[in-house]
This record gives C-alpha cells, sequence and structure tokens, in this order.
C-alpha cells in the first residue's frame, strides 16, 4: 500500500487540531505551520474533510477549522477515505468489482484479503488515539514484531 501525501497531511492536520484540548478552532495558517503543509493543498485537503464531515469550518476573528464529531469516533480508515476514496481499488474499482478470466480469478481474493487486512488496522485507530500518542493494544502489538521494522 501507497499512503499518499494527502492522506498524510490530513491525518497530521487531524492530530494538530486534536491536541488542542480547548476545542478552539484552529487557522489553516496555523495547522499549516505546525505540520509544515502547504497551505494550498491543505486548504484542498480541510474541504474534502469538511465534505466527508469530519471538519467544520468558523468564520470570524476566532474562526479556523473544528471537528465536526468527536475525534473518538473519527478513525484513519475515515480520513483516508474522505481525502483518497476507497482502501484498494484495483484499475478504480473496488476489489468486488474486478473480474479476471478462470485462472487469475484467485487474484481477486488477494485484494479483498488485502482491504481486509487495512481495514483492521485502520478502521481500530482514531485520530483521538493518535493525539494521545497511543494506539489501541492489538495494533500497538504489531509493532512490536521486529520484522514489521524491516523493509522487504
Amino acid at each position: 500500500m501507497r499512503v499518499s501525501a494527502k492522506a498524510d497531511y490530513a491525518l497530521r492536520a487531524l492530530i494538530e487540531i486534536a491536541v488542542r484540548t480547548d476545542g478552539t478552532a484552529v487557522s489553516a495558517e496555523q495547522l499549516g505551520k505546525a505540520q509544515q503543509i502547504p497551505h494550498g493543498f491543505l486548504q484542498a485537503i480541510l474541504a474534502d474533510l469538511r465534505r466527508a464531515d469530519v471538519v467544520v469550518s468558523q468564520r470570524g476573528q476566532s474562526g479556523g477549522w473544528r471537528f465536526a464529531r468527536k475525534p473518538e469516533t473519527v478513525t484513519v480508515a475515515d480520513v483516508i477515505r474522505a481525502v483518497d476514496g476507497p482502501l484498494v481499488s484495483v484499475y478504480g474499482l473496488r476489489p468486488e468489482a474486478v473480474e479476471y478470466d478462470d485462472s487469475a480469478q484467485v487474484l481477486q481474493h488477494v485484494w479483498i484479503a488485502a482491504r481486509h487486512s487495512l481495514r483492521s488496522v485502520f478502521e481500530q485507530v482514531t485520530i483521538q488515539d493518535l493525539a494521545d500518542g497511543k494506539l489501541p493494544q492489538g495494533i500497538a502489538a504489531l509493532t512490536a514484531d521486529e520484522d514489521a521494522w524491516q523493509p522487504h
């Protein structure tokens, strides 16, 4: 899997909003500076997150961006889907929509299994988990395996 810059920036911006415990709105400029995200790119990301009902914008002197719902209900999967679309796609299609000839049909099962595996991580980790610097126990355990850190 390749994590896009858009998804990485979106997650970093949301963590930045979540770590501000007073719940005040954060300007795009503040988010961009804090996480070194290009302003124009960040504006497009925030628009995607607003359309997905993850954030809302607040106008005025104390304006900026804040969560539309609690950060403990927003998962990494929600964010990736909001900015990049489905977690797994094959030629722009969802894995269950891909059709193969007889000898390659099993390949569809590989894509379905990959999506299931990604979901098992991305749908468990919330923005609040990330802001708190703590992963759910099962996810943290996956990172304890030394092989997980090795390039293959």
